[in-house]
């Protein structure tokens, strides 16, 4: 608990680490206290949560006085979790509807503040319905391709036939356009709640997308209201979904301390941030502008200086070639992209800046040639943070959590070294030890079958196997120190998160 007793209120995403424990880590650093409903009102992968008891939570954390913030998934508010709000057959109405316990609480108590984030729904590029209705091991792709398509003709006028040659059945169309139409109306209704002040702030991000696809056209259109409503002109919308929670809870930690950090945002290959990264549709550029602002920060533009920028991010710029990490590092690395990272994050820290990498150069891992080079010169340790996990989104928004909450924390005085050294070492065991290394050496031996594993002795063998080479990662290569992991788990019993724990001894 934080020293004055103030608290902030987390309704995730999911119950995945990246939405527990990561806002966690970031509130530890920070020295704030933040609350999370119980395990058992939240989801388990396809398991909805309890969204009257998450309602209820809600009630009661807000009721508390020492609550400053609450910071709420609208997701997980209205369906009971992300996979819920693309698989649920909760009807319009009773999904609307569930909105008004945040009119409730704001009326009740009209000085506590709120923030929220709901999502533009993906259409997945793939024929797995591990996380999507079942008719998407059929129609993954073209639903995908069909989006797209009809993104492209967003400029005609006729409405009577759909000009492409991708077909799917009328009632698996109807299905989907349904969800798609109950998710738009979700998000036009959370631009309502900024609009009436009932909400302080809000994100909308766009959860796996592409130039043309069913969100990204769904975003046009919400843009425009965006524009037309007075009071929602200060919404954001930008690649994210998995990040946001962090994000937020940085933004409350900021607010509450009374600081707005300072960015430069640095790039060693040509043309960085013009590159539009792998499942998002828009510039590098763009994307870290808005995820600043999302976590209550301010970038500074110009070279940076020690004096009068508060953190250096550096970004390891994504891969014209778009190689995804876990299907394979690529065959010759560009090494000259790794030591032009390596040499600006060097000059940065010999500048005095305090320095923060997020390597999005490849989706789903870092890039583990970056990575043996900042090793070898000692350079890790000396990072603010770091992050390389999943889309270029969720690493910038988790890195730029991380510094806000130190910047606050060092302003307030309840700057968690330990924490800080704890959150660095969590992201390079899980986005480079684990995703980079272990899972792309392993991850075929350990996980054969299509998850959930449903055999308990694999699920403790594969544990076993990656906190083994973690630790031994940790002695060998990583910073590790007195560190270790002491436990870890697979939350969904699959191979693409671990959430890990770590000691000193």
């Amino acid at each position: 608990m934080n020293s004055h007793g103030r608290r902030i209120a987390l309704l995730p995403l999911d119950d995945r680490p990246v939405n527990v424990l990561l806002p966690a880590d970031v509130a530890n650093v920070a020295g704030v206290a933040l609350d999370v409903p119980d395990a058992a009102m939240l989801p388990n992968y396809r398991e909805q949560g309890d969204t009257d008891a998450l309602a209820a939570w809600l009630r009661e954390r807000a009721s508390d006085p020492d609550t400053t913030h609450l910071v709420v998934s609208v997701d997980m508010l209205l369906y009971g979790g992300l996979i819920a709000s693309r698989t649920s057959h909760d009807p319009v109405r009773d999904v609307i509807a569930r909105l008004d316990v945040l009119r409730e609480i704001k009326r009740q108590r009209p000085e506590l503040t709120i923030f929220a984030v709901s999502l533009v729904m993906r259409a997945s590029n793939s024929y797995s319905n591990a996380e999507e209705p079942d008719y998407w091991k059929d129609y993954g792709k073209d639903l995908h391709a069909l989006g797209g398509a009809l993104h492209q003709q967003l400029d005609r006028t006729e409405t009577d036939g759909i000009d492409t040659q991708i077909e799917v059945p009328d009632g698996i169309l109807t299905d989907y356009a349904s969800r798609r139409a109950r998710n738009h109306m979700v998000n036009m209704n959370a631009l309502l709640l900024r609009s009436e002040g009932t909400l302080d702030f809000l994100a909308i991000t766009a959860d796996d997308t592409a130039t043309f696809a069913a969100g990204s056209v769904e975003q046009v259109w919400l843009r425009h209201w965006m524009r037309f409503l007075p009071g929602a002109r200060d919404t954001l919308m930008y690649p994210g979904a998995d990040e946001v929670g962090a994000a937020l809870v940085a933004r409350a930690i900021a607010a509450e301390s009374s600081v707005r950090p300072t960015f430069a945002a640095l790039t060693a290959q040509d043309g960085g941030f013009d590159r539009v990264p792998p499942f998002e549709n828009g510039p590098l550029g763009g994307s870290v502008d808005r995820q600043i602002r999302a976590a209550g920060a301010e970038r500074v533009a110009g070279e940076p200086d020690a004096a009068n920028v508060d953190v250096v991010l550096v970004l390891h710029a994504p891969d014209p070639d778009r190689h995804d990490m876990f299907r394979g590092y690529p065959e010759t690395p560009d090494l000259d992209a790794a030591e032009a990272t390596v040499e600006l994050v060097r000059r940065s820290l010999d500048e005095g800046s305090r320095v923060a990498l997020a390597d999005v150069r490849f989706p789903n891992g870092a890039d583990a040639e970056l990575l043996k080079r900042l090793a070898a010169e000692g350079l890790l340790e000396r990072l603010e943070a770091f992050g390389a996990w999943n889309t270029a989104g969720n690493t910038i928004g988790s890195v730029i959590s991380l510094c806000v909450a130190g910047e606050a924390g060092r302003a307030s005085g309840r700057f968690d070294a330990e924490a800080s050294r704890r959150a660095l070492l969590t992201r390079l065991l899980d986005d480079y030890a684990y995703q980079a290394v272990i899972r792309s050496e392993k991850g075929a031996d350990l996980f054969p079958d299509r998850f959930p594993l449903a055999d308990d002795a694999r699920v403790e063998h594969a544990c076993a196997v990656i906190r083994d080479d973690m630790n031994r990662m940790l002695c060998e290569s990583l910073p590790g120190g007195d560190w270790s992991v002491t436990s870890l788990t697979l939350p969904w019993r699959r191979s693409f998160e671990v959430a890990i724990t770590l000691e000193r001894a």
